[in-house]
């Protein structure tokens, strides 16, 4: 089958490689119809996730269908038309059994990769590095899913693969964002970042009763969307000191929740944004945290932060004196997709929300590695692209 493989530092190629067969009594294999690129992929394309390996398969948002289950597979049949959560959970575990589904104990084989950096294994992910298990990706013609009795959603069919991708990551991602925020009516809610997660932890935080949604980014595509169809106050980083913008927008005193939509490789105009850019790319550090310096910084008294942005490791300059100072609390972490999946598709069959509203290219699997350059570089207005094997 084709395949979109990592081959190093903001390099992608496609290239034939075996078919992905059943390996466990609970895996599946998918013949993915629609898969897309996502803001996490360009922290592997930019070097920035450790124990990536030449040739790996990457892609973590995917849907498709069913052309083969494992004996232990009782819920989904060949021909059935499937999207996957892009966390990989086994469904039995303390953790999946409390609806922690990202931090299940039983899915990463590599588990003690990450027990060495961080502690303790969270689970295993589709096309994200060995430290995450060493899953193959599905930005390819087919792809195994392991625990596929209790990861893949059926989708209707009446609905378009478009629609419906975004279930596998985005879409829950942003609603968990701001369900973290723990929103209240009235509630003034400041997202930072504007791209795939952002527009949806914006149209999240209105289907969850926040009164005013501000958006903060600097690429005027991204905020006339942010504006648009998100319907949010924008406002844009270059030339402003955000902080007492945002005091300035709130009467003085500050969102009541703040939303690091960015995470590691976060852009700024301070001379500490620019001092994270230079010691990241010199690898003498592993994030660029400026959006969630000015997340804490802005926030008001007692306020929450929510950060659905990836971090990859040890952030530095972080003003957690103020963070303690103001009584802020903190919600983070990879996205429990399982516990999403039905109540985010129920929204879209009500026509509550069409995910596809922030796509603005579509390609081939062919024309991957072109993608990840649009996408990189935000060329020709890209927000989000989907990729057809």
């Amino acid at each position: 089958m084709r395949a979109l493989c990592w081959e190093g530092v903001h390099k992608v190629r496609v290239e034939n490689v075996p078919d992905p067969a059943i390996i466990n009594p609970r895996d599946a294999i998918i013949k993915v119809t629609l898969t897309a690129i996502c803001g996490s992929d360009l922290h592997l394309y930019d070097g920035y996730i450790p124990t990536m390996e030449r040739g790996d398969i990457v892609g973590h948002e995917f849907m498709g269908e069913v052309v083969e289950v494992g004996r232990g597979v009782e819920n989904l049949k060949k021909g059935d038309r499937v999207v996957v959560p892009f966390t990989i959970a086994c469904g039995r575990c303390f953790f999946c059994q409390n609806n922690l589904w990202s931090l299940c104990d039983n899915s990463n084989p590599n588990a003690a990769m990450a027990e060495a950096m961080y502690g303790y294994s969270a689970s295993g992910l589709f096309g994200y590095s060995h430290l995450y298990g060493g899953y193959a990706g599905g930005q390819a013609e087919y792809v195994r899913v392991p625990f596929a009795d209790v990861g893949p959603l059926k989708v209707p069919a009446g609905l378009p693969d478009e629609q419906v991708l975004f279930l596998s990551d985005i879409f829950p991602t942003g609603y968990m964002a701001a369900e973290n925020c723990n929103i209240h009516p009235g509630d003034v809610v400041a997202v930072w970042g504007c791209g795939p997660v952002g527009q949806f932890a914006i149209k999240s935080a209105y289907m969850l009763g926040a009164e005013r949604v501000i958006a903060i980014d600097r690429i005027p595509e991204r905020l006339r969307l942010a504006e648009k169809q998100g319907k949010a106050e924008v406002l844009n980083y270059e030339g402003t000191d955000v902080v007492q913008a945002l005091k300035d927008m709130t009467g003085g005193r500050g969102p009541d929740s703040c939303i690091d939509a960015v995470g590691m490789e976060a852009h700024g105009e301070s001379i500490g944004a620019i001092v994270d850019m230079a010691k990241q790319k010199t690898r003498l550090s592993t994030d660029r945290p400026h959006v969630l310096r000015q997340a804490i910084q802005a926030c008001r008294k007692g306020g929450s932060v929510s950060i659905p942005g990836v971090y990859g490791g040890f952030l530095d300059k972080v003003p957690f004196g103020a963070a303690f100072a103001k009584g802020l609390t903190f919600h983070m972490g990879q996205t429990h997709v399982h516990r999403y999946l039905r109540p985010l598709l129920e929204r879209v069959e009500r026509g509550v929300i069409d995910p596809s509203f922030v796509i603005t290219h579509r390609l081939n699997l062919d024309e991957g590695p072109e993608g990840y350059e649009i996408f990189k570089h935000k060329e020709d207005a890209c927000i989000k692209i989907v990729l057809k094997p």
